[in-house]
């Protein structure tokens, strides 16, 4: 099952979703999204050193490392 999280704004269900990208530099770099619906890169778990926060303005999920 993929990891969720409701808004406590909207009440939306949202799911944790990754894919990897490559710069123009040739580096590769992991990006973290939330979607509404469950598509390929879908995650069962927040990545370690991160956590979920919620925009106030907008109530959409966000991820951000842990300090």
């Amino acid at each position: 099952m993929a990891y969720q999280v409701v808004s406590k704004k909207s009440g939306k269900t949202y799911y944790l979703h990754s894919r990897e990208q490559v710069l123009r530099n040739g580096h590769k770099v992991t990006l973290y999204y939330f979607s509404t619906q469950i598509g390929d890169g879908a995650l069962d778990a927040l990545p370690n050193g991160y956590v979920v926060t919620e925009s106030e303005r907008t109530g959409l999920p966000i991820l951000k490392k842990k300090r």
